[in-house]
């Protein structure tokens, strides 16, 4: 069937960040997703098909595969509630299995996922040097309160956390470099955020590695980052709100809810669109 386009995480009919959505009765081989998601051309393009007890995924971004990508998730949950009606959808992933809901809402659907397990650690040192550099950072650009690290949820990011939200808004970097330093340390994206307070950031996500300068809205990274902060033992309340894409013109909302049990999956919900 033709490639769906939804964006996710939209402000209502606004923004997002658009992804393509392929359903079929069967997956095709891995070179034919590539090239699709290539012709497709946005961040990443899902391929579900379905199985005994839910829907096999796979996702790929223009130039590679990728393990887990939240916003096509989420778009992914809205094309199924679409086509085979509001629902909770169990997903085989290549490494994970999670589930997405779809629920209808006039123009938009709204739609949640349940992400795989996080976990975080200290960004090596070396690796962590090389990202300030990319980035024309310093020591003092950082919120000493939220160090780099590594954080995961499904995939691999970098977090840097910003002291202000004009160094979020400057945040430029050489793409050749970005992708060279993403790929030698296994990072899908390096995440650049402001605290705005304890339960709302600003985001900003470089994704060279997929051949993409950045992302107006990050789902698995979103969900790394709120593992993160439980692990950090951040007064989170149980829930943060993300706003990215604004220094894009595409202003996105993500919403992630954090439960107390370390390592667990958190819920990234939000709205999706369908595009023209």
């Amino acid at each position: 069937m033709d490639v769906l386009r939804i964006a996710a995480f939209s402000d209502g009919e606004q923004g997002g960040n658009p992804a393509g959505v392929w359903l079929g009765a069967a997956l095709p081989d891995a070179a034919q997703m590539q090239r699709i998601a290539a012709e497709v051309g946005f961040s990443e393009t899902a391929f579900a098909a379905p199985t005994a007890d839910g829907w096999r995924v796979r996702y790929f971004s223009p130039q590679s595969e990728v393990p887990f990508c939240g916003h096509a998730t989420i778009a992914l949950g809205a094309a199924l509630a679409l086509h085979h009606g509001d629902g909770d959808y169990a997903l085989e992933l290549n490494q994970a299995r999670i589930r997405v809901q779809g629920r209808r809402d006039g123009a938009v659907v709204a739609a949640a996922l349940q992400s795989p397990t996080t976990h975080s650690r200290d960004a090596d040192p070396a690796l962590r040097q090389r990202a300030l550099d990319l980035f024309g950072l310093g020591e003092d650009d950082l919120d000493p309160r939220l160090p780099p690290a590594h954080i995961h949820a499904g995939a691999d990011h970098l977090l840097l956390a910003l002291r202000s939200r004009e160094a979020l808004a400057a945040m430029h970097y050489v793409q050749d470099a970005g992708r060279a330093l993403m790929d030698d340390a296994g990072w899908i994206t390096i995440a650049l955020v402001w605290a705005e307070s304890a339960q709302r950031f600003h985001a900003r996500n470089a994704f060279a590695s997929g051949g993409v300068y950045e992302d107006p809205a990050t789902g698995a990274a979103a969900a790394a980052f709120a593992g993160y902060l439980r692990d950090r033992q951040w007064p989170h309340a149980g829930a943060i709100d993300i706003v990215q894409g604004e220094d894009m013109g595409m202003r996105s909302l993500l919403r992630v809810g954090i439960p107390a049990l370390g390592g667990s999956p958190v819920e990234v919900s939000g709205v999706a669109r369908v595009m023209g």
